[in-house]
């Protein structure tokens, strides 16, 4: 049921990003041809009023196309209302609004939660163990997810996301030491060490972690405080995510091995559903935030991507060749086709009930 509901709202979360592009085309008189969840063939696609709806078979994204990028189009090329015969101002607006539409989102699950709902109760004290790697130095030691990690070398770790850095920080410094560890599970705390492994200088253990939240919720008090908590919770997970990407290009090489693909986002998803509506919207809003992110770096295929062609067409005073501009993006659909399927089988087989079927 919980892996049910991390892909409903993975899905969403997809369906809300291509709104986003869809209704700035729409809504400003730009024609529009297509409509899609997915990419490769078509599972189920309907047309309605000139535009084709469908639902593909990789589910690894999803687009909103035009009849610009037709080879052969019944319509006059100097149509004003092809997106490419539209000013740059115009252009960036339908660009940009995929992300827009992902923070707005984000922004209004976490202020819901907080009206309608409640506000998250302080964490509990210690961090919270939310996936461990197979043979990795966590999944040795015989840490668990849902495990919470009370101390370390006998220092208690305190709560909230300030717990969460003190402990990576912690392993981060401590490459080849062994450590200390007090564990709750299940009501039930023990003591394990456990020897961080040494990856390019820094130490790693092999686990996702995030603060002991239980879950439970509190009244807000009133309008100020809905928004407060709503704000803070948004921009510390906007700035959390923003340096993690940060991290991807100031050490890549330890940031890299944390990737996550579309298997592991769900199992994730699954064990925070599983902490009952704050953990829902935890990872509604986080995904949704990483997903605003992620489509804003200067990539091919990505918003971002889109974004510099436009503005270079701006600096140039005519747009970039054609052939270029396909060259990019067909480079770039490979590229991040090529990386989902490779995380894709990575996470599949650290999957714990892939590990039991071959009897490890």
């Amino acid at each position: 049921m919980n892996i049910l509901i991390a892909l409903i709202s993975l899905g969403v979360l997809i369906l809300i990003h291509e709104a986003g592009h869809f209704l700035a085309a729409t809504l400003q008189g730009i024609r529009v041809n297509g409509f899609s969840i997915g990419f490769g063939p078509a599972l189920i696609k309907q047309e309605v009023n000139g535009v084709t709806y469908a639902l593909r078979a990789l589910p690894l994204g999803g687009f909103v196309s035009f009849p610009d990028e037709e080879q052969d189009i019944e319509i006059d090329k100097d149509d004003p209302n092809l997106l490419r015969n539209r000013p740059i101002y115009q252009r960036a607006i339908v660009i940009s609004a995929g992300v827009i539409a992902n923070l707005l989102l984000a922004w209004t699950v976490l202020f819901g939660q907080a009206a309608i709902v409640g506000i998250p109760t302080q964490p509990d004290p210690g961090v919270i163990v939310v996936a461990v790697e197979r043979n990795e130095q966590a999944d040795i030691a015989g840490l668990a997810p849902g495990d919470r990690i009370i101390s370390i070398g006998g220092i208690q770790l305190g709560q909230g996301q300030e717990a969460v850095q003190s402990l990576v920080t912690r392993v981060r410094n401590s490459a080849g030491e062994i450590l200390s560890l007090e564990r709750d599970r299940e009501g039930q705390v023990d003591s394990l060490t456990i020897t961080p492994s040494q990856f390019q200088g820094n130490g790693k253990i092999g686990a996702q972690l995030q603060p002991s939240i239980t879950g439970s919720l509190q009244p807000a008090k009133g309008s100020l405080e809905i928004f407060t908590a709503a704000n803070n919770q948004f921009f510390d997970l906007l700035s959390r995510t923003i340096n993690g990407y940060k991290g991807l290009i100031t050490e890549f090489g330890s940031t890299a091995q944390q990737l996550s693909g579309p298997v592991k986002i769900v199992e994730i998803g699954a064990q925070l559903s599983g902490q009952g509506v704050s953990g829902i919207t935890l990872f509604t809003a986080l995904i949704s935030i990483n997903l605003a992110v992620l489509n804003s770096l200067p990539l091919p295929l990505l918003d971002g991507g889109q974004l510099v062609l436009l503005i270079l067409e701006g600096v140039r005073g005519k747009p970039v060749p054609q052939k270029l501009q396909l060259a990019i993006m067909q480079s770039g659909f490979i590229l991040m086709v090529g990386l989902s399927l490779v995380l894709i089988i990575r996470d599949t087989t650290q999957l714990s009930i892939f590990q039991e079927l071959l009897g490890n």
